[in-house]
């Protein structure tokens, strides 16, 4: 099998254009990238971690879209006010629905991945911007090596359809930040459609209480010598109702976030946010 990735694909490489390796990996230019531990054509769990709060609308057609690859759902929700945990019970009746601990994004994250049992996790958001269908794409580069892997609207196969140029011009400065800063070549930051292997939660170490966790995510991976591969992934516009975003403030929690966990900087204490 070809370690060639598909057309769009980016990884993190050294110098001659290889996946970085850990010392104790298997070196074989003909194989996937795997550990000596790893074995080929094993079924993986998947867990689906999906923070939600007052998507009772968008729900459905996100549940609708999952595909069966995903072996356990998980919404956590944010104290709705509308019919969201009935709604997910309704198209989905295995769902696991839990209340998030604390407010804000990053909570609700790390109130889901504490709770994931599959040995891959999966994280998106309910309001239908992020395709499910996509899901296995992500998996595939978790099977042959990779250890966490982003979607980007940047490469070759993505996009945006909801990207505003104030929100643009955040992700782009903000991008050339985490580039430099950890030396990296990613195109894309401030995306949250992700999946990691669970086993290195400790090293992702989520700490940030809103929508910085995100790029947190990155940074940890990044100074923590994950390999990190990129997948080409289309934004859609939110089906119903408004973002809990807002990109000035939000784009300032990021900034710092990047700053304070910079490689030899020492840990920051989680931040607190306000509610979604």
């Amino acid at each position: 099998m070809s370690t060639t990735l598909p057309s769009g694909a980016i990884q993190r490489a050294a110098d001659d254009g290889r996946p970085r390796r850990r010392a104790s990996d298997r070196v074989d230019d003909h194989q996937p990238l795997r550990r000596a531990t790893d074995a080929a054509l094993i079924r993986h769990t998947v867990s689906l971690v999906i923070p939600a709060h007052n998507e009772a609308r968008n729900v459905p057609w996100v549940f609708n879209q999952i595909p069966s690859c995903v072996d356990e759902v998980i919404l956590v929700d944010g104290g709705s006010e509308d019919a969201t945990v009935r709604m997910a019970a309704h198209c989905l009746p295995t769902v696991r629905s839990i209340q998030q601990d604390g407010p804000g994004k990053g909570a609700a994250l790390r109130t889901g991945f504490r709770a994931a049992t599959g040995e891959y996790v999966v994280m998106m958001d309910a309001d239908g911007s992020m395709w499910p269908g996509e899901i296995p794409h992500y998996l595939h580069f978790l099977d042959n090596g990779y250890d966490f892997v982003k979607g980007s609207r940047f490469i070759g196969g993505g996009g945006s359809l909801d990207l505003t140029r104030v929100r643009s011009l955040g992700n782009q400065l903000l991008l050339t930040v985490v580039n430099r800063v950890y030396h990296a070549t990613l195109t894309d930051l401030c995306y949250g459609f992700c999946a990691f292997r669970r086993s290195f939660l400790g090293e992702l170490d989520p700490r940030s209480a809103g929508f910085e966790i995100e790029a947190e995510l990155v940074a940890h991976a990044l100074r923590s010598g994950l390999r990190i591969a990129e997948v080409p992934s289309l934004e859609l516009p939110r089906r119903s109702g408004r973002s809990h975003l807002h990109a000035v403030s939000d784009g300032r929690r990021v900034l710092r976030t990047l700053i304070a966990e910079r490689p030899g900087a020492r840990r920051s204490s989680p931040l607190r946010a306000g509610k979604r």
